[in-house]
């Protein structure tokens, strides 16, 4: 024992780096936490073991699904959980001056290593109800860890939904960048945002920072003030370039580039199309491809789309084409995304067939401007060559839901289930230590995920259980299960001796969470009116839910 009257423990820190997010301390929780810790330590109950639940009440953006995410960075937080003197002083100097010295020994002393933390997998698929952490420990100890693990999973859960959401929309054919950055709430909500999308389907991210912490690809070519900054082509001073293969030079890339410009004037592609393009345009995408020959990718909408930045562009994709580059392709950010791509689309395979050039019909053609689902659905429906989405400002604000509505809820304390009721019924807790399993049905798809106390024996395949909605008596259903899966699993063992997860790289979270949107059923991931997924509880727990319910609810009387 230590001079707290607290078990040692073993190491907390468990090799696990720090948070992503140095703000990511401590302090970071409501006041109210220090002051119930206080209040614990005072009534010598801060020791208590107790079980807290994390959950959702309530899927985001109208739809019936949420994606899971920010788990690892909850056990980064935990792993290296510890206050500094400086931390512990600044608590001192903010609580009431009565509150006594040892309280804050006892702060010194908190480490985490007696905290056990069982989650589902980061990047499953999971629905309201549902605990996604169950966090076991001293009772003033988990008590601290609310804040920051709601803070840490609400925002990131949210973002990941919206980009499994996009990615839903868009198709799996269609490449996803994250291009919201500057419209996020901050840096934080930037940098969190960018790694979450990514997990939830995106294929990239214009955020350096981002794309240097956590290895997302980055993707990003040049924005309307680079080609509105350039003149003449008087600007560009070495206008040599080489050719792919090295074996010669061309010393004048910017007549090749007129050159070409005068001769697709009069093709039968562009014939009637133009009579000028903006030649400063011109002159900016010539530059820009003097600078980047093997990644030539044009925003073409600075000017007119059809009549200058589409055949400015195609004169310097086939300079680059004689001297053995190809050209990535072009980005629209404004106008008539469907009508612009599609025109677009038409006269790159024209080109393709009167020069014989097999690449050129293919090339990539990205739409951004302030996409969101909703663009995404009616591109869709309008029929677009888009090949690309940018997306920023609805996908990293979650511009359609604020939050997502993450609760932490105490269910057991000294091994007694504890429930929160409420007139509300949404709200009512589900008590006691429980463990999580999703049963698939014969075609392979998720049929119901049932929760159970913690000692009943699990669901077997091919057994005949009854599944109860938790609150609703009639709501009922029997399931034969072809496949049963365990949804908790140890992230942090404590001082236990169980069998830690470890963390897996993001790629493979991203992985998952793509396996995980496959498996569901069609008809849960519509946009308008998804079918909602059932989530329920087993006939053991149903009563038991019931029984401490009427023996918590106090009884009125009428006079």
């Amino acid at each position: 024992m230590d001079e707290n009257g607290s078990k040692k423990k073993k190491n907390s820190g468990r090799g696990v780096s720090g948070p992503t997010n140095p703000m990511v301390t401590p302090l970071l929780t409501d006041h109210y936490q220090f002051t119930m810790a206080y209040a614990y330590w005072k009534a010598n109950k801060h020791q208590e073991r107790a079980v807290f639940d994390l959950y959702f009440r309530k899927n985001p953006f109208g739809g019936e699904y949420t994606v899971f995410a920010g788990l690892e960075e909850c056990v980064r937080f935990i792993s290296n959980y510890k206050l500094s003197e400086d931390e512990i002083h600044f608590i001192k100097q903010n609580l009431p001056a009565s509150c006594e010295d040892g309280f804050f020994d006892y702060l010194r002393g908190i480490d985490c290593s007696d905290v056990e933390v069982y989650a589902i997998p980061e990047g499953t698929v999971v629905f309201p109800k549902v605990p996604l952490l169950r966090i076991e420990g001293p009772v003033a100890v988990v008590q601290l860890l609310e804040t920051p693990f709601v803070n840490l999973i609400n925002f990131a859960s949210l973002v990941t939904t919206n980009a499994a959401r996009h990615r839903f929309v868009a198709g799996k054919s269609k490449t996803l960048l994250e291009f919201g950055l500057r419209r996020a709430q901050g840096p934080d909500g930037g940098v969190s945002a960018s790694k979450y999308c990514y997990i939830g389907g995106f294929d990239a991210t214009s955020n350096v920072a981002a794309g240097r912490l956590f290895g997302i690809p980055l993707r990003g070519t040049h924005s309307h003030a680079f080609v509105s900054s350039y003149m003449s082509f008087d600007e560009i001073a070495d206008k040599a370039l080489r050719t792919k293969d090295g074996s010669s030079t061309c010393e004048d890339f910017v007549s090749l580039v007129q050159k070409w410009l005068n001769k697709i004037k009069w093709s039968n592609s562009f014939r009637g199309i133009f009579s000028e393009t903006n030649q400063s345009e011109l002159a900016a995408f010539t530059s820009y491809a003097l600078a980047f020959p093997d990644n030539f990718l044009a925003l073409v909408d600075t000017y007119d789309v059809i009549r200058s930045g589409i055949p400015n562009f195609c004169a310097v994709a086939l300079a680059l084409s004689d001297l053995g580059y190809k050209a990535v392709g072009i980005r629209l950010d404004s106008g008539d995304l469907a009508y612009l791509s599609c025109e677009t689309r038409k006269l790159f395979c024209s080109i393709e067939k009167e020069y014989e050039l097999s690449y050129f019909g293919k090339m990539s053609i990205t739409a951004s401007n302030d996409l969101n689902e909703e663009t995404l659905d009616a591109l869709n429906k309008q029929g677009h060559e888009v090949d690309a989405y940018g997306i920023g400002t609805y996908l990293v604000t979650c511009y359609a839901q604020a939050a997502l509505g993450v609760v932490f809820k105490l269910v057991e304390i000294n091994n007694q289930p504890r429930i929160k009721l409420s007139e509300d019924v949404s709200k009512v807790s589900i008590p006691c230590k429980k463990r999580i399993y999703r049963l698939y049905g014969k075609e392979t798809y998720p049929l119901v995920d049932i929760i159970t106390g913690e000692n009943e024996p699990p669901p077997k395949v091919g057994e005949r259980i009854l599944c109860r909605h938790p609150f609703q008596e009639s709501k009922r259903a029997y399931v034969v299960p072809q496949h049963v899966e365990e949804l908790l699993r140890c992230y942090c063992a404590g001082s236990s001796d169980k069998k830690q997860e470890t963390l897996p790289p993001l790629k493979d979270i991203r992985d998952r969470c793509i396996k995980q949107l496959e498996q569901m059923r069609r008809d849960h991931m519509r946009r308008l009116n998804p079918t909602p997924y059932k989530v329920s509880v087993s006939a053991k727990l149903y009563d038991f839910i019931h029984f401490l319910w009427l023996n918590e609810a106090p009884v009125g009387e009428l006079q």
